[in-house]
Protein backbone atom coordinates (compact mmCIF):
# COMPACT_ATOMS: atom_id res chain seq x y z
CA UNK A 1 0.00 0.00 0.00
CA UNK A 2 2.81 2.35 0.91
CA UNK A 3 4.55 1.73 -2.43
CA UNK A 4 1.31 2.47 -4.29
CA UNK A 5 0.82 5.74 -2.37
CA UNK A 6 4.44 6.75 -3.00
CA UNK A 7 4.09 5.98 -6.70
CA UNK A 8 0.79 7.92 -6.96
CA UNK A 9 2.29 10.86 -5.07
CA UNK A 10 5.38 11.03 -7.27
CA UNK A 11 3.18 10.75 -10.39
CA UNK A 12 1.07 13.72 -9.18
CA UNK A 13 4.18 15.77 -8.35
CA UNK A 14 5.72 14.90 -11.72
CA UNK A 15 2.52 15.95 -13.53
CA UNK A 16 2.36 19.23 -11.57
CA UNK A 17 6.05 19.94 -12.30
CA UNK A 18 5.51 19.36 -16.03
CA UNK A 19 2.59 21.82 -15.96
CA UNK A 20 4.69 24.49 -14.24
CA UNK A 21 7.60 23.97 -16.64
CA UNK A 22 5.17 24.25 -19.55
CA UNK A 23 3.74 27.50 -18.13
CA UNK A 24 7.23 28.95 -17.69
CA UNK A 25 8.19 27.93 -21.23
CA UNK A 26 5.06 29.65 -22.57
CA UNK A 27 5.85 32.84 -20.65
CA UNK A 28 9.43 32.84 -21.94
CA UNK A 29 8.21 32.26 -25.49
CA UNK A 30 5.85 35.27 -25.38
CA UNK A 31 8.59 37.47 -23.87
CA UNK A 32 10.99 36.28 -26.55
CA UNK A 33 8.45 37.10 -29.29
CA UNK A 34 7.92 40.64 -27.97
CA UNK A 35 11.68 41.24 -27.74
CA UNK A 36 12.13 39.89 -31.26
CA UNK A 37 9.43 42.23 -32.66
CA UNK A 38 10.99 45.29 -31.02
CA UNK A 39 14.47 44.20 -32.12
CA UNK A 40 13.32 44.04 -35.77
CA UNK A 41 11.92 47.56 -35.46
CA UNK A 42 15.19 48.87 -33.96
CA UNK A 43 17.32 47.11 -36.60
CA UNK A 44 15.26 48.61 -39.43
CA UNK A 45 15.53 52.05 -37.83
CA UNK A 46 19.33 51.68 -37.51
CA UNK A 47 19.57 50.53 -41.13
CA UNK A 48 18.00 53.83 -42.11
CA UNK A 49 14.68 52.24 -42.99
CA UNK A 50 12.38 53.75 -40.39
CA UNK A 51 8.79 52.73 -40.88
CA UNK A 52 6.24 55.33 -41.82
CA UNK A 53 4.60 57.09 -38.94
CA UNK A 54 1.51 55.13 -37.91
CA UNK A 55 -0.87 58.02 -38.75
CA UNK A 56 0.57 58.08 -42.29
CA UNK A 57 0.10 54.31 -42.64
CA UNK A 58 -3.51 54.62 -41.49
CA UNK A 59 -4.17 57.48 -43.96
CA UNK A 60 -2.77 55.34 -46.81
CA UNK A 61 -5.34 52.69 -45.88
CA UNK A 62 -8.20 55.25 -45.77
CA UNK A 63 -8.47 55.08 -41.98
CA UNK A 64 -8.42 58.13 -39.71
CA UNK A 65 -4.89 58.93 -38.49
CA UNK A 66 -5.99 59.44 -34.88
CA UNK A 67 -7.30 55.91 -34.44
CA UNK A 68 -4.31 55.19 -32.18
CA UNK A 69 -2.89 57.53 -29.54
CA UNK A 70 0.33 59.50 -29.91
CA UNK A 71 2.24 57.53 -27.27
CA UNK A 72 2.74 54.28 -29.20
CA UNK A 73 6.15 52.66 -28.71
CA UNK A 74 6.34 51.20 -32.21
CA UNK A 75 4.34 49.17 -34.68
CA UNK A 76 5.00 46.16 -36.88
CA UNK A 77 3.36 45.55 -40.24
CA UNK A 78 3.69 42.19 -41.92
CA UNK A 79 2.63 43.33 -45.39
CA UNK A 80 2.52 39.79 -46.79
CA UNK A 81 -0.21 38.83 -44.29
CA UNK A 82 -1.58 42.37 -43.66
CA UNK A 83 -0.99 41.91 -39.92
CA UNK A 84 -0.57 45.08 -37.88
CA UNK A 85 0.72 45.02 -34.30
CA UNK A 86 0.84 48.30 -32.37
CA UNK A 87 2.90 48.44 -29.17
CA UNK A 88 2.09 50.88 -26.37
CA UNK A 89 4.07 51.42 -23.15
CA UNK A 90 1.07 50.33 -21.03
CA UNK A 91 -2.69 49.97 -21.13
CA UNK A 92 -4.14 53.42 -21.85
CA UNK A 93 -7.27 55.32 -22.75
CA UNK A 94 -7.91 58.15 -25.19
CA UNK A 95 -10.92 60.46 -25.35
CA UNK A 96 -12.08 61.91 -28.63
CA UNK A 97 -13.82 65.04 -29.88
CA UNK A 98 -17.20 63.28 -30.09
CA UNK A 99 -16.92 62.33 -26.38
CA UNK A 100 -16.21 58.70 -27.21
CA UNK A 101 -13.40 56.84 -25.47
CA UNK A 102 -11.18 53.97 -26.58
CA UNK A 103 -8.97 51.78 -24.39
CA UNK A 104 -5.89 50.06 -25.69
CA UNK A 105 -3.97 47.10 -24.28
CA UNK A 106 -0.18 47.40 -24.37
CA UNK A 107 -0.34 45.47 -27.65
CA UNK A 108 -3.12 45.82 -30.23
CA UNK A 109 -3.28 43.38 -33.16
CA UNK A 110 -5.40 43.42 -36.28
CA UNK A 111 -5.60 42.76 -39.99
CA UNK A 112 -5.13 45.96 -42.01
CA UNK A 113 -6.70 46.47 -45.41
CA UNK A 114 -8.10 49.38 -47.42
CA UNK A 115 -10.64 51.14 -45.21
CA UNK A 116 -10.63 48.45 -42.56
CA UNK A 117 -8.85 47.16 -39.47
CA UNK A 118 -10.38 43.75 -38.77
CA UNK A 119 -9.91 40.92 -36.25
CA UNK A 120 -8.77 43.42 -33.64
CA UNK A 121 -7.41 42.21 -30.32
CA UNK A 122 -6.54 44.66 -27.55
CA UNK A 123 -9.01 47.51 -28.12
CA UNK A 124 -12.21 48.42 -26.25
CA UNK A 125 -14.70 51.24 -26.51
CA UNK A 126 -17.25 52.59 -24.11
CA UNK A 127 -20.83 52.04 -25.20
CA UNK A 128 -22.70 51.72 -21.92
CA UNK A 129 -19.95 49.50 -20.60
CA UNK A 130 -16.50 48.73 -22.00
CA UNK A 131 -16.83 46.31 -24.93
CA UNK A 132 -14.19 44.74 -27.15
CA UNK A 133 -13.75 46.31 -30.56
CA UNK A 134 -13.43 43.61 -33.21
CA UNK A 135 -13.21 45.90 -36.23
CA UNK A 136 -13.03 49.49 -37.44
CA UNK A 137 -14.09 50.45 -40.96
CA UNK A 138 -14.58 53.43 -43.23
CA UNK A 139 -16.95 52.79 -46.13
CA UNK A 140 -15.91 54.73 -49.21
CA UNK A 141 -13.08 57.20 -49.72
CA UNK A 142 -15.06 60.33 -48.83
CA UNK A 143 -17.07 58.84 -45.99
CA UNK A 144 -17.59 61.08 -42.98
CA UNK A 145 -18.26 58.12 -40.67
CA UNK A 146 -16.08 55.54 -38.93
CA UNK A 147 -17.81 52.29 -38.04
CA UNK A 148 -16.79 50.48 -34.86
CA UNK A 149 -17.77 46.82 -34.57
CA UNK A 150 -18.14 46.18 -30.85
CA UNK A 151 -20.94 43.68 -30.50
CA UNK A 152 -23.00 46.01 -32.69
CA UNK A 153 -21.99 48.21 -35.61
CA UNK A 154 -21.78 51.79 -34.28
CA UNK A 155 -21.00 54.82 -36.43
CA UNK A 156 -19.02 57.79 -35.20
CA UNK A 157 -17.99 60.99 -36.98
CA UNK A 158 -14.70 60.53 -38.81
CA UNK A 159 -13.44 64.01 -37.93
CA UNK A 160 -13.36 63.00 -34.24
CA UNK A 161 -10.53 60.59 -35.13
CA UNK A 162 -8.56 62.83 -37.51
CA UNK A 163 -6.32 64.29 -34.77
CA UNK A 164 -3.80 62.07 -32.99
CA UNK A 165 -4.48 62.36 -29.26
CA UNK A 166 -2.53 61.75 -26.11
CA UNK A 167 -3.70 58.85 -23.97
CA UNK A 168 -3.68 58.43 -20.23
CA UNK A 169 -2.41 55.30 -18.54
CA UNK A 170 -5.05 53.05 -16.96
CA UNK A 171 -4.56 50.31 -14.41
CA UNK A 172 -6.22 47.61 -16.44
CA UNK A 173 -7.30 47.03 -19.99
Amino acid sequence: MEKAMTKAGSFWISKKAKQEISNIAGDLSSISGAVEEKAKWVVNKLKGKPPKALPDLLREHNLPPGLFPRNITCYELDASRSKLVVHLPSACEASFKDRSAVRYANRVKGTLSRGKLARIEGMKTKVLVWVKVTGVAVEGHNSDKVWFMAGVKKSRPRDAYETVRDAIQVDEF
